[in-house]
């Protein structure tokens, strides 16, 4: 007979836009749970619309943690004191008897939590000290890269030129520690292949590197249903307030850079929150008295236009994230039996669909019974559970193959963009067109010599015209 799972964990995940967060409520209000956010942009106090946090009504009752919890003026957690702060939490909730579910779209948080040694490269070592005696951090992304290259080679090609934020990061690395990122990888490698890992403190090693046995459920719905519905959310948030938000926020950038003399970095923390960054021109368009209508439909046109673009890109990578990382992790642990998806796509079969298959899953898991066959749920579960590849490239090392395209300039920093670029029509288009540059070029060089020749040949026939220098005896 099957045994319940001792400290049991339930994560949500799935793209924005979904209703992972229903689905918690619901789970939570069944089996008597408590909620742990794991959202970087939630962790922030305030903008509710900006950072799309669940409202108290929609919460109904079930408590809700690592919510609203941090300044306006702080940096994004890291993901070792997201841990830190989400392990305490769960204990906590532990200690009252309730199930702990985490829930949020910020997926390598989830990961971290997940797993023991977790390890992925945009996860590395707790930096958390300044970097004001490391001055190249600032400098252009090329020096730093330069500067990369130099110390890490190996990171240095793991990452394409325009990537500065992850170049930067792995600099930081070897300039804070001492060793190479690359090294460090390696290191937490070997110490998680070759270490025995346990359930908990009072469990014995079940090698499967995960920190409780857990629940995985994966919200999901087709990009032709989901898209129009993040598209929908942006007119939603500009009904609700968020021009008040985005000029709220303005102020704080203001008084945070007036106190501190410095500039506020907008692509990190709450600034490089959707729908922020994206109606600042729009916002400065209102306050410009010389601005017309037609002026400013524009900026609100363009505005909305690049918030919905920013979401639809955001919901691409945090699918492609669970599909390359998480269900390939899940899969080297051997817990790929754990994992369900659900097929939101049809509001209107919300319930069907989604809760109470949900439901029965999470029953069956918390009472140690059999659970079913996770692809047999349906034909989205058949197709989206495979792995979108068969390994995690941030695992491959040897997968990290940069190079360039000197017809088109592109740069590829794996095998499989570089098979993908030279398959592509627009480099087969610029080979084309190379080509023909080249012919081109032959055929003037060519009809040059050809004319050096001709008027070669005409000078020597000038030159006999003339009578000779020898004079007869």
């Amino acid at each position: 007979m099957m045994q319940a799972p001792v400290r049991p964990l339930i994560a949500i995940v799935g793209a924005t836009g979904t209703g992972k967060s229903d689905l918690a409520v619901e789970l939570a209000r069944k089996y008597d749970g408590e909620i742990i956010n794991g959202d970087a942009m939630q962790l922030y106090q305030g903008l509710p619309i900006i950072t799309n946090k669940i409202t108290q009504e929609e919460m109904k009752v079930v408590p809700h943690h690592l919510l609203g919890c941090i300044g306006l003026e702080e940096e994004t957690w890291t993901v070792s004191r997201f841990v830190e702060k989400a392990l305490s939490t769960i204990e906590a909730i532990r200690s009252r008897s309730k199930l702990p579910i985490l829930v949020g779209g910020t997926h390598y948080y989830t990961q971290s939590l997940l797993f023991q040694d977790a390890l992925w490269d945009e996860a590395p070592p707790d930096l958390s000290h300044g970097n004001e005696s490391f001055p190249i951090l600032e400098e252009p992304t090329n020096v730093i890269l330069a500067k990369l290259q130099e110390v890490d080679p190996i990171m240095a090609d793991r990452w394409h030129p325009n990537e500065r934020r992850k170049i930067r990061r792995s600099l930081e690395i070897f300039l804070k520690t001492g060793k190479p990122a690359s090294q460090i990888y390696d290191e937490q490698r070997l110490k998680r292949e070759f270490s025995p890992h346990s359930l908990n403190d009072s469990s014995k090693s079940s090698g499967t590197g995960m920190r409780s046995p857990t629940l995985v459920l994966w919200v999901h719905a087709s990009k032709d249903i989901l898209y129009p519905r993040l598209n929908g959310r942006v007119d939603k948030m500009l009904s609700r307030g968020l021009l008040e938000e985005v000029e709220s926020l303005s102020s704080v950038k203001h008084d945070i850079e007036a106190a501190t003399s410095t500039v506020v970095d907008q692509s990190r923390g709450i600034w490089a929150s959707i729908g922020y960054k994206e109606f600042l021109d729009y916002q400065d368009g209102l306050h410009n008295k010389d601005a017309d209508t037609a002026d400013l439909e524009k900026l609100k046109t363009a505005a909305i236009e690049k918030t919905q673009a920013a979401t639809r890109q955001y919901a691409n990578r945090q699918i492609k994230w669970i599909r390359i990382k998480l269900l390939n992790a899940l899969a080297g642990a051997g817990q790929q039996q754990n994992v369900f998806l659900f097929d939101g796509s049809d509001l209107s079969k919300w319930e069907q669909d989604v809760i109470g298959p949900a439901m029965s899953v999470t029953k069956h898991f918390l009472s140690g019974e059999v659970l079913p066959t996770p692809t047999s749920l349906s034909a989205a579960a058949s197709e989206m559970l495979t792995p979108k590849r068969e390994y995690d490239l941030g695992q491959r090392p040897d997968l990290w193959q940069k190079r360039v395209c000197d017809t088109c300039g592109i740069v590829a920093v794996t095998e499989n963009d570089w098979s993908l670029h030279i398959k592509s029509r627009s480099h087969r288009r610029a080979v084309g067109c190379e080509k023909k540059q080249k012919t081109s070029k032959s055929t003037v060089e060519r009809n040059h010599k050809v004319l050096q020749t001709d008027m070669i040949d005409v000078l020597e026939s000038y030159m006999q015209t003339f009578p000779s220098d020898d004079i007869a005896d």
